[in-house]
């Protein structure tokens, strides 16, 4: 059982929440899950829609695009961030490789937050705007 500080720290690493301030990242982290999953779970699958964002608390994971291995990912790593803005199709395949922790928030309950909170809203518009535009923001 993760505390509510894990969460945050777990959360203020993610680059859509890095113009979050604490308090923001409380709110995120109080509507998401801890869910924990044994090896060899897919948690998302190449081309189909996404609903949800995961962040690693413990365990390890295999992405794969078109079949082929392309990240070993780990405790503080993340998938799925851009299904809690877009639901766009995953662009990779990914399985845990070990037991594992997660952190899950899904589009549904990011979305309500993000109606109920604009000073979240703007947070993560000015933090993706610098993931699109890097060298103009």
């Amino acid at each position: 059982m993760l505390r509510k500080d894990a969460k945050i720290e777990l959360l203020k690493g993610v680059p859509l929440f890095s113009h979050c301030n604490k308090k923001q990242l409380a709110s995120i982290a109080q509507l998401s899950d801890l869910v924990q999953v044994p090896p060899g779970t897919e948690l998302m699958r190449e081309g189909e829609t996404g609903h949800e964002f995961l962040v690693f608390a413990e365990g390890t994971g295999e992405v794969r695009r078109k079949g082929r291995k392309i990240d070993t990912i780990g405790p503080g790593d993340f998938v799925g961030e851009m299904a809690l803005l877009t639901g766009a199709p995953r662009n990779a395949t990914v399985k845990t490789t070990s037991d594992a922790t997660l952190l899950a928030v899904t589009s549904r309950a990011f979305g309500a937050l993000l109606d109920e909170a604009p000073d979240i809203q703007k947070s993560v518009l000015k933090a993706l705007a610098e993931r699109l535009h890097p060298q103009t923001v």
